[in-house]
Parts: C-alpha cells; structure tokens; sequence
C-alpha cells in the first residue's frame, strides 16, 4: 500500500511538472480559456443554456492562469496525504465545479493565520479546505446563482455545505464569499472564480 501510494504521489507530482513545461508558451487569453468567459449576469446561461466543454482540464486551466496558491495547496496535500486530487483535476472525467479563490485570498488567509504559505498548516485541513471548494457536476452559473433567496450547494467534504445568494455571495460555515468571475469552462468541469477561500469550520 505504501509503494502503491508513493507511486502515486510521484505521478503526480511528475504530471504537474510535465504541464507546467508543456503550458510555459500559453500564454494568450484564448489559450487559456477557449471557451468564453462570462459573468454571472449573462442573460444567456441565466436562461439555462448549457456550458460547453473547455479545451483544458481544470489543473491546466488553474495552472496557467496563475492560481498558485490553489496549486500549491493541491500539490501539498497529494505530496503529504496521497490525495491524488492533482490527478483527479488534470486527468480525470468525472465532471465537477471548482470554486477558486485568487491567490490575494490565499495571501489573506495566510495573513489571519499568521502562516507564510501553506505547508504551514495542517496538511488534513487544508485537504477538508480544499474538498469544501468543490461540487460534483458541471454547474455553470445558472445553476449556482439563484434567482431569488439562497442556493445551498452540497460539497466534496463529507456532510459539509455552503450556500450562495442572488447576488453570487457565498454564505459559508466560516466566513463569507463573492463569486467574482464565473463559467471558465474546463474539459472536466467548470471554475468559478471567488475571492475569498471559504471555510467549512
């Protein structure tokens, strides 16, 4: 089981490496995100339209653009706890929704923590963090941001919600959120970028 983990570990890890090299050049827009990206607000996808498949996986699309914190904290728990969650979003086809916060709201987070970057927290809580930002399923905006009242949106963590409001406020265990880009398309999923990393606790 340890070999089985080690190795996979070292997939990982390898894997990222091996994107970040081959994604060095795209560094245009439109590489990385094929799809148009557009706002909670669109009418279009308000109405129900479908989001189409991105050309990217969600790990490529974070990775290029400059979600570095949110890489580091992936790459951190796969290399303590064996969570494979690099592998999940960079190879993966099972199709899931990515809640992003920027790396200002990592910075902030390290700020009231009084921590420098991440390896500084405990690696299980940064993994039930991480898991707290995800929902299976594509959900492009329509089907986060509600009308009217509030949606609640069940989450990769065992047990754990959150909820959002007609305005794209997240309303989480721990703090509070804003939904402040929305429907970058991934070929196995969708990111909506917020900023501030939620917290389940």
């Amino acid at each position: 089981m340890k070999t089985l983990k080690s190795n996979l570990k070292s997939i990982a890890l390898i894997a990222v490496m091996v994107t970040t090299v081959l994604t060095v050049s795209c560094n245009k827009e439109d590489d990385l995100f094929p799809q148009e990206t557009v706002t909670f607000e669109d009418d279009a996808l308000k109405a129900g339209k479908a989001l189409p498949p991105g050309g990217q996986s969600i790990a490529e699309i974070a990775i290029n653009a400059d979600f570095d914190e949110l890489v580091a904290a992936l790459v951190y728990v796969d290399a303590e706890l064996g969570a494979g969650l690099v592998d999940l979003f960079l190879n993966g086809t099972d199709q899931y929704t990515v809640f992003a916060p920027t790396d200002e709201a990592f910075e902030a987070l390290y700020g009231a923590l009084g921590v420098s970057n991440i390896t500084e927290v405990d690696a299980q809580t940064v993994l039930n963090v991480l898991l707290y930002h995800v929902t299976e399923g594509r959900r492009a905006a329509n089907s986060v941001v509600p009308k009217v009242k509030v949606r609640r949106i069940k989450t990769l963590l065992e047990g754990a919600t959150f909820s959002v409001d007609s305005s794209a406020k997240i309303l989480a265990v721990g703090n509070s959120a804003k939904i402040i880009s929305a429907n970058i398309s991934a070929s196995n999923g969708v990111i909506h970028v917020i900023d501030t990393v939620i917290l389940p606790f």
